[in-house]
């Protein structure tokens, strides 16, 4: 899709998740846990870009969020399941992807919900 088909919005937030991803890129050791948020749901993932895979990966469309909203309450609760789930992985750092959103609100949720349980950014 060509940014002339955008809104001017989607445009501007294009842009920065441009600005952002051209500085950070994930590795095994730590890698980058990328956020995207609907108006429903919430997904977080932790991404080796070297390799380009997906280390670890959650939803409040699993059955261990079932009824969690996009709220920031279900944006915590999100990043204590992530937080645990790179636990297992012995992953103790990631580089925080927004993704061109702001850090408040939910975002600020899950990255305060993750270091919760223990992970470094």
């Amino acid at each position: 899709m060509s940014t002339k088909e955008l809104s001017e919005k989607n445009r501007r937030m294009a842009a920065r998740k441009l600005h952002i991803r051209k500085r950070i890129s994930g590795t095994a050791i730590r890698p980058r846990l990328a956020v995207f948020k609907s108006n429903k749901y919430l997904y977080v993932q932790a991404i080796d870009d070297e390799a380009g895979v997906t280390l670890a990966s959650a939803s409040t469309l699993e059955q261990a969020l079932k009824g969690t909203k996009a709220t920031i309450e279900g944006g915590a609760k999100l990043g204590e399941l992530i937080g645990a789930r790179l636990g297992e992985k012995k992953i103790e750092a990631v580089l925080f992807d927004r993704s061109g959103y702001r850090y408040h609100g939910v975002v600020k949720a899950i990255a305060d919900g993750t270091r919760k349980a223990g992970i470094k950014f």
